[in-house]
């Protein structure tokens, strides 16, 4: 029978080499390097064709021997090999098939910048601060090493061939900065990397699931570094691994997929708070049922499952295990029990696992069922024991955290009832010292002191008493506050509310209408420019904990009055940088909103900076005095084709003063109000 031809060098080639040749059907991979044929498994149908080729020599290759079918299974990027190999079969009767990539998810990450081409990143990245750890392979380094300023402070991950590394010592590469290995890579490990060799950006390309690209954002985002990701701007068609193996089993009449029964089947558990007597009936059951039990050493201590446990309750740690284990046929049917304290859905690491594992079965390098059996939490646990309900409670944790104290104080103050995680007996000294000082003395704090534990203890305190409380343990508590401070359902805060001093202030009506017209978002990202006092900051941030606030100010007295009206009104969503506009928008991620109160003269240069960071950003600009309103207007007119919704407001208002018997109306001064949103790629705006 005919063979299958395939063109590999990918994860997903080595695959589908794997699947036919257990399914019994021959076939030869070619690939490009020494290196690509190493990884391949050996198998009696199964030949390796190594060396790269050209159109011709393609052409040439499949004419010899009468292929039933070829599949393309190169790199997303391999563009001239796809193109070489559709061209070699042009006029030929054999079915071609380009195996699709699965993508990863689309990402969220503030700090992830697209660029079009290596050369648009390259560019970007002489402007980076610091080392650059660049995992795109040894094939576009040319690009990124013609210059000292960047060649220098690049490290480069490639894999471990002769080839890569030759050229990485061509292009001027020092050894010690050469990262040779072999993926794929975990977020931990991606995470690990960049804090060894101090890394300050990651350049990247937009790969798929096999490609690692989810875990090197992950691990970027862990570490607040921003990633410069190359786009994949080839058409996204093809056919999926599992459409490929329908076509295999259509052409060949046998099944390329075999079913297989699970090697593990996979449970997370919650525990609950520690004692054997709280958990569901359903984790106790799968705990007896147990193979393997893994998870921290203090909550696995007590339970005895049939082969073995092992105190491991990270990814980098499980999934290493797990693979190994499969490896022994002997495993399949095992049940591996992974436990966790508390409930599963409840500030817990569970999550991350889960999505680690999860990714680990779909890529097919686990074979596993996968599950999730809540715990009982503290939380629910100490509002039945006094009898109290949590639904209408706000819930917060301050459990190994730092700096909690602003977030906690708002909290507390807008809630009739705050439940609380806590990391001992040092935080509820600490919640005892920062309601005294705060005014909240009417407080009364129920603490569930080592819930479930034989040593359990209901304490009601005063916020007195929690300022002497001494005795160490597990804490979790009930701030019940019988004087709330409703919150406002709009911003509208008062003049009067902020300190000011000298410094110049966006007046209140002033400042609810260019709100208004910003058109805020959960979880925007807002540069407030020439920030004054931070009035807007502070109102925008009040609006919502998922809003993140740049305040830009160059002026130290005014950026010391922003901190301090922020810590007046508890936003801890702001961060005030003390900058010239715009070198000071240099390392801030991408914003999704810009107000600019005051520009310095620099109004063009701050439009320009703002539109390359996000051409589709929404702005609202003032302007008081002639001289601003015509730079408003230039910059009107040198964005006309890429801005939508243009509005321009003209607000003057007046506020009464008394003066004896009478309230006289004083005007101030009229504000110019012009708001719009960039468009990107150019397309007019029709409402002008």
């Amino acid at each position: 029978m005919k063979e299958v031809l395939i063109f590999g060098g990918t994860t997903e080639g080595r695959r589908l080499s794997e699947y036919l040749a257990e399914a019994g059907i021959a076939h030869t991979i070619c690939v490009a390097t020494e290196y690509g044929e190493q990884v391949l498994k050996e198998h009696s149908l199964v030949k390796v064709h190594q060396g790269r080729m050209q159109e011709q020599e393609i052409r040439t290759f499949i004419k010899e021997k009468d292929y039933a079918a070829v599949v393309d299974a190169t790199h997303p990027y391999a563009e001239v090999i796809t193109q070489n190999i559709k061209a070699a079969l042009e006029g030929l009767p054999i079915p071609y098939y380009r195996l699709q990539r699965k993508m990863a998810e689309n990402q969220t990450y503030e700090k992830l910048y697209y660029f079009d081409s290596h050369e648009e990143c390259a560019l970007a990245l002489e402007a980076v601060n610091g080392n650059i750890l660049l995992t795109t392979g040894s094939k576009e380094l040319i690009v990124y090493t013609s210059k000292e300023i960047l060649r220098s402070r690049l490290y480069i991950r490639v894999l471990p061939s002769m080839e890569s590394i030759r050229l990485c010592e061509e292009k001027g590469i020092s050894g010690k900065q050469i990262l040779a290995l072999q993926g794929p890579f975990s977020a931990e490990l991606n995470e690990a990397i960049m804090k060894q060799y101090s890394i300050a950006c990651m350049v990247t390309k937009e790969s798929g699931i096999n490609g690692g690209f989810s875990e090197k954002i992950q691990a970027a985002k862990n570490l607040d570094i921003p990633v410069y990701v190359i786009r994949n701007t080839t058409k996204k068609d093809g056919l999926s691994f599992t459409e490929i193996c329908m076509v295999m089993e259509k052409l060949y009449n046998r099944s390329c997929r075999k079913e297989k029964a699970n090697i593990f089947e996979i449970v997370l558990a919650g525990t609950g708070m520690g004692a054997k007597g709280n958990l569901t009936k359903e984790a106790e059951q799968a705990i007896m049922q147990a193979d393997i039990i893994l998870g921290a050493e203090r909550i696995i201590h007590d339970y005895e499952p049939k082969m073995e446990k092992q105190p491991y309750y990270l990814s980098s740690q499980i999934i290493p295990y797990l693979r190994e284990r499969q490896k022994k046929k002997v495993e399949t049917g095992k049940k591996v029990v992974i436990l966790f304290s508390g409930d599963s859905g409840f500030y817990s690491g569970c999550e991350k696992l889960y999505q680690s594992l999860k990714q680990e079965i779909e890529q097919g390098e686990l074979s596993a069922s996968l599950r999730i059996l809540p715990g009982i939490s503290s939380i629910s646990y100490l509002a039945a024991r006094i009898g109290v309900n949590y639904q209408d409670a706000a819930i917060r944790s301050i459990h190994g955290k730092q700096d909690w104290e602003q977030e906690a104080l708002v909290t507390v103050k807008q809630n009739a009832k705050t439940f609380l995680l806590t990391s001992g007996v040092k935080d509820i000294q600490a919640l005892g010292r920062l309601f005294l000082e705060n005014g909240l003395e009417q407080c009364v704090i129920t603490a569930g002191y080592q819930l479930s534990y034989p040593e359990e203890e209901l304490l009601e305190l005063s916020v007195e008493a929690c300022c002497k409380l001494t005795k160490e343990g597990l804490y979790t508590c009930l701030i019940q506050n019988p004087a709330v401070e409703p919150k406002l359902l709009t911003h509208g805060k008062a003049d009067e509310d902020f300190i000011r001093d000298n410094v110049p202030m966006t007046k209140e009506e002033v400042r609810e209408v260019s709100i208004c017209k910003l058109k805020l978002q959960e979880d925007s990202v807002l540069y407030d420019i020439g920030s004054g006092t931070g009035s807007i900051a502070v109102e925008v941030a009040s609006l919502s904990e998922s809003v993140r606030v740049f305040s830009i100010e160059r002026k130290e007295e005014a950026a010391s009055l922003i901190e301090s009206n922020c810590n007046r009104f508890g936003t801890r969503n702001v961060t005030v940088i003390q900058a010239f506009a715009p070198e000071g928008f240099e390392k801030l991620p991408m914003p999704t909103h810009a107000f600019i109160g005051g520009s310095g003269g620099n109004m063009k240069e701050i439009m320009a900076v703002l539109y390359q960071k996000n051409p589709k950003l929404r702005v609202v600009m003032n302007a008081i005095s002639i001289e601003t309103i015509c730079e408003m207007r230039e910059v009107i007119e040198a964005y006309m084709d890429k801005i939508k919704d243009l509005d321009i407001v003209q607000l003057q208002t007046s506020k009464a003063k008394k003066i004896g018997d009478y309230h006289l109306m004083q005007a101030q001064n009229p504000v110019w109000i012009c708001s719009f949103t960039f468009v990107e790629n150019g397309e007019n705006n029709k409402n002008i």
